[in-house]
């Protein structure tokens, strides 16, 4: 078996190295000269843990080329993983699919094997039977499962833990063509995953549908553990990492994405959210539950932002430290950030930005240019300012101490309680989110704002 992977961005270049590690010869192809010349000199292209390692693991059995024609002629699968962008109306866009499987298709003319595609990057339901099929029996002049066959194979991963979590998966979600696709699939999951997963095969529509459920009802979690957030910084006593905990131990519910905090991010769960309340309504299905879920998301940061901004007006200041950009840590990724939505709202405060992440600086200084404050280390970052955001759950942040403070008094929001209240003595008012704090509330004319606003 040897496999070919179309896109060698970071979800594709980690499953590529994945496959070729435990044994599979590996031919990665993308239109980007600069990610192939990396692959080919054993470098990886961008940063994700473990990257680096698989690929000297695997250089005799990975390699890369811009040539689409190689992947059918040196492979038996083909695996694409190309950007899918969401679209205006919260479809995706399956523009790069189709231009990918134009050339693949025409490349499969000349071929007499079977061969096999495997869709990974994430679709609107209905779109590899009603458009990418018919597109690679056009121009391959071939016939679904008799001289090729497809399949639908997203992957539940998360940037910055790409590699463990493609090796050891809770579930492997195959929509296969015919049974000979879901074989091969099951077959080749079965040698590389370092679980034991539960493989669900099921039709290509019915795995589409699941793909966008998934994440969907995963956000609704999380949003319904930021209400309770937000619900317990109103009323003393409560902490609602208690209440998380009993949640989930409910065998009902499970712990798992249930930690009240900032809204969720990223590159998959805010457009996957939106992509099936777009999906019910093509069906004239309203899909309340998600656009609630997706407006208690943007609720959050705007509740954040104001109090912010009112903590600024009773210290009578106008600069505000930052530490964490990414929309998770660990990552340089800050697509769909809360960090990156609080700074944009700051900023047409006028407030002053100071920002430090140990990742995503390149990521911010793209995006904001001049407009706001780079430092270069967390103690630069907390001297810029005598109010701090700790925006990600962060372990680098656990490094600060005492001595980091040189203002009178700084106060500490953190998003994560992942300092203790009294932590730094007198030279640090700690405010954590999801517990009752008075200076968060007395004299900001803010208290009851959640439900003022009509989301809890």
């Amino acid at each position: 078996m040897k496999i070919s992977v179309i896109g060698l961005g970071k979800l594709g270049a980690c499953t590529a190295v994945c496959f070729s590690a435990k044994g599979y010869e590996v031919i990665g192809v993308d239109i980007n000269a600069d990610l192939v010349a990396a692959i080919n000199q054993g470098i990886a292209p961008f940063y994700e843990p473990r990257l680096q390692e698989l690929i000297d693991r695997s250089k005799d059995r990975f390699c890369a080329t811009e040539d689409f024609t190689v992947a059918i002629e040196q492979s038996n699968i083909t695996f694409l993983i190309v950007p899918t962008p969401s679209r205006p109306d919260g479809h995706f866009s399956d523009q790069y699919l189709q231009d990918a499987l134009r050339l693949l298709s025409e490349a499969l003319r000349n071929k007499k094997e079977f061969h096999t595609f495997v869709i990974t990057s994430t679709v609107s339901p209905g779109t590899i039977n009603k458009k990418l099929v018919p597109l690679i029996e056009k121009y391959s002049k071939k016939t679904l499962n008799k001289e090729f066959g497809i399949a639908y194979n997203p992957e539940f991963i998360a940037l910055g833990s790409v590699i463990t979590d493609f090796l050891n998966p809770d579930l492997v979600l195959i929509g296969e063509s015919c049974l000979q696709v879901g074989d091969q699939l099951e077959a080749m999951y079965k040698r590389v995953c370092e679980t034991d997963p539960y493989v669900a095969r099921m039709s290509i529509n019915s795995a589409e549908i699941a793909k966008i459920s998934i994440n969907s009802y995963v956000t609704t979690k999380i949003s319904f553990a930021n209400t309770l957030a937000s619900l317990c910084e109103e009323i003393e006593d409560a902490d609602v990492d208690d209440i998380t905990a009993a949640l989930g131990a409910d065998k009902r519910i499970s712990p798992y994405y249930l930690k009240g905090g900032l809204g969720f991010g990223g590159p998959c769960f805010p457009r996957d959210n939106r992509a099936f309340a777009a999906f019910a309504a093509d069906l004239g299905i309203d899909a309340k539950l998600a656009k609630a879920t997706d407006g208690i998301n943007q609720f959050q940061n705007d509740r954040l932002c104001q109090h912010i901004n009112q903590i600024c007006v009773k210290k009578g200041v106008n600069k505000v430290a930052i530490l964490g950009l990414s929309y998770k840590s660990c990552t340089p990724v800050i697509e769909e950030s809360a960090a990156i939505k609080i700074i944009k709202s700051l900023l047409h405060k006028n407030i002053e930005l100071t920002v430090y992440d140990p990742l995503a600086m390149e990521s911010a200084k793209k995006m904001f240019a001049e407009t706001i404050n780079y430092a270069d280390s967390i103690k630069s970052c907390l001297a810029a300012a005598t109010v701090c955001l700790v925006m990600t759950a962060d372990s680098a942040w656990l490094e600060i101490e005492e001595t980091h403070f040189v203002h009178q008094l700084t106060t500490l929001v953190d998003c994560w309680r992942l300092f203790e209240r009294h932590q730094f003595g007198k030279v640090a008012e700690i405010i954590r989110l999801g517990e009752y704090n008075v200076a968060w509330l007395e004299g900001h004319g803010i208290k009851n704002l959640a439900f003022s606003e009509g989301i809890v």
